[in-house]
């Protein structure tokens, strides 16, 4: 009777190949996961803000809608909305979005409502100046 030892290897071939589909199946996706409004973003020279957490958008498009990340709302429950959101924590940061053809007022008014509010972390985001 000639018994074999039992086979302990691992055979990791599937697994790289696996893994290896998994990367490219995430690499074409990961472009696609960040859809948003479209706006035409101002250019600015300064510098970019580093963040650990992700902030709050509002964006204001070229029709004049205003949305909080994707959701389209009014300008009154903008407020409202974002203290729901952020469960009365005043210091959630808040980037600001304005499609450059729209009023410089109308970002203005969204800025008052949300210093108004007490929000104290709001930012304009804009597109780097191209050289």
């Amino acid at each position: 009777m000639n018994r074999s030892k039992p086979f302990s290897e691992i055979n990791v071939t599937p697994f790289v190949d696996v893994m290896l589909v998994l990367l490219i199946i995430f690499m074409v996706t990961a472009p696609l996961l960040t859809v948003g409004v479209q706006v035409d973003l101002p250019d600015s020279n300064a510098d970019s803000l580093q963040s650990d957490d992700e902030p709050l958008e509002i964006t204001i498009n070229s029709e004049s809608e205003i949305f909080i990340q994707e959701t389209l709302i009014k300008v009154g429950e903008l407020v409202p909305k974002l203290k729901a959101i952020t469960d009365n924590k005043m210091d959630t940061k808040i980037y600001v979005r304005g499609d450059e053809g729209i009023n410089y007022g109308e970002v203005m008014e969204i800025l008052g409502e949300l210093s108004g509010s007490g929000f104290s972390k709001v930012a304009l985001i804009t597109k780097p100046k191209e050289n």
